[in-house]
């Protein structure tokens, strides 16, 4: 059974930092891209940071130089580093592991989010 869990979130003040956690198991962690996306209310989920299996990572627009993805593959744990932040980063987050095997069959899993809040 797959499972991914978020933690990490909160509520914090515009110019704070939080750190969010995603521990994955069942799955073969090192192999996946993960990801973390967001959701803030009334809008759609937007991906907010990727980290490949190989380690190369993309960031939205919105979050570049602030947000720093990373993973730890011995602790099968994904990380997000959030720094600066403001109001507009509020949402929920949610953890995404993806795979896509040679024969075009992909996989993806979700956690179940982690509310961020950010007061301005």
């Amino acid at each position: 059974q797959v499972q991914l869990v978020e933690s990490g979130g909160g509520l914090v003040q515009a110019g704070g930092s939080l750190r969010l956690s995603c521990a994955a198991s069942g799955i073969i962690f090192s192999i996946h891209t993960m990801a973390w996306y967001r959701q803030a209310p009334g809008k759609q989920r937007e991906l907010v940071a990727a980290i490949t299996s190989g380690g190369s990572t993309n960031y939205a627009e919105t979050v570049k130089g602030r947000f720093t993805i990373s993973r730890d593959n011995a602790k099968r744990t994904l990380y997000l580093q959030m720094n600066s932040l403001k109001a507009e980063d509020t949402g929920v987050y949610y953890c995404n592991a993806h795979y896509s095997t040679a024969w075009g069959s992909e996989y993806d899993y979700w956690g179940q989010g982690t509310q961020v809040t950010v007061s301005s």
